[in-house]
């Protein structure tokens, strides 16, 4: 079923902002690092995105605001 092109406008509108980065663990380092974003109540990405900037604020790199 293709998708609607209302939907991939808005896909491709929301893509525009987003930028990519991957990461490559082994399977079971990514197994860990999925159970622990799933016990936290938290997607995958949110949690991932979240140890980053605790980091990068531990770091002094950002603010505790995000800026």
């Amino acid at each position: 079923m293709p998708i609607q092109e209302y939907k991939r406008k808005a896909n491709d509108k929301y893509n525009a902002k987003c930028d990519f980065i991957a990461i490559k663990p082994m399977k079971e380092k990514g197994a860990e690092i999925r159970e622990a974003a799933k016990r936290s109540g938290m997607s995958l990405q949110g949690y991932i995105l979240q140890a980053i900037a605790e980091k990068m604020e531990r770091d002094g790199v950002i603010s505790n605001n995000g800026s």
